[in-house]
């Protein structure tokens, strides 16, 4: 249970039940208030090396920014939700490129705006929609402090068309399992190998809990998929990843087994990246390889074409071998 050390929020918050709730709940944690979720100079102003300090602050806000974005692989759209940034220190997190160093987990009380929104987005469109709500943080985290996600599962119910989708690296499913409107939510759990988890996603649930996580899901009625993310070539990694395969075929029940659709992710990494984890994470495994990547944009690298597809070949036919009968979504 995530236990923040300092609370610093904006305080039109308390104009929101959940502000109230939120503000009520941490009421012995020290508090700030700031003009701006998206402008804190004391974190800005920090070094790379308070990174980990950093994500023991919760940001408590209001959501001002509603554009959706157009996504064509699980989803129709990419939908600004009820939170941003993490508790959690993975060495590749995406968050980072786009929020620097100030990745830490901000909550944004205006749900029912939010959702209002989803909603009517959905039932004018003539086709069913799916709205991924996870894209910039993690919802079951998220929802050990909210209980945002049974609120936004329960009265998405009420809706008549459209479908949420949200990723996870957390095990904390069990609120969820015994709600209505189930089959209209979409859960994709994240996997690693269990040594990449270890050393590179710091603050995360183990694999086995994730993977007792799926079963659950399954067995409760979700849609479930598993996002095998991202994929990282590591000197043993054809290893890794076949054990994962492995574990993943021993440990799943049959009704996930069955059921379940997978999704590849290759890793990007960045420059940014690169700053933050030398400085606050001085130990940690380096993610840049030069020998295997290449330049993608400003500042951001990926894998050479020629590895890339030699490893999508090799896990490709992994998949074929111990789930050949599952959908693959997607490789990226």
């Amino acid at each position: 249970m995530f236990k923040p050390d300092a609370i610093y929020y904006e305080p039109n918050i308390e104009n929101y039940t959940l502000g109230k709730e939120l503000l009520q709940k941490y009421q012995t944690t020290p508090k700030f208030i700031i003009d701006n979720h998206n402008n804190i100079p004391e974190m800005r102003n920090q070094s790379n090396s308070a990174f980990p300090q950093m994500k023991k602050h919760l940001i408590i806000a209001t959501r001002k920014t509603h554009k959706y974005v157009e996504n064509h692989k699980v989803s129709d759209f990419l939908v600004p939700y009820t939170s941003s940034g993490c508790t959690a220190m993975c060495l590749y997190c995406y968050l980072v490129c786009n929020y620097n160093k100030c990745a830490y987990l901000r909550l944004f009380v205006n749900r029912e705006e939010m959702l209002d929104k989803i909603i009517k987005t959905a039932e004018k469109s003539e086709k069913e929609l799916t709205f991924e709500i996870g894209s910039n943080s993690d919802l079951i985290l998220e929802n050990s402090i909210t209980n945002n996600l049974v609120w936004t599962i329960e009265n998405f119910a009420h809706s008549k068309k459209g479908f949420l989708t949200f990723p996870t690296k957390f095990d904390m499913v069990d609120p969820i399992l015994n709600i209505s409107g189930k089959e209209r939510i979409i859960v994709r759990m994240s996997v690693n190998p269990e040594e990449l988890i270890d050393k590179i996603e710091f603050g995360t649930s183990r694999l086995k809990a994730r993977l007792e996580a799926i079963n659950k899901l399954c067995e409760a009625g979700y849609q479930v998929g598993i996002l095998i993310a991202p994929i990282i070539l590591v000197d043993n990694w054809q290893t890794l990843y076949e054990d994962l395969l492995i574990t993943l075929a021993e440990s799943l029940n049959e009704k996930a087994k069955t059921s379940v659709f997978f999704e590849l992710i290759f890793m990007t990494y960045s420059y940014i990246h690169k700053m933050i984890n030398t400085e606050a994470f001085p130990n940690a495994i380096n993610l840049y390889q030069p020998e295997l990547m290449t330049g993608r944009g400003r500042g951001k690298y990926c894998y050479k074409k020629e590895v890339r597809d030699s490893a999508e070949d090799f896990l490709l036919g992994l998949l074929k071998k111990y789930f050949g009968g599952n959908r693959i979504w997607y490789v990226s």
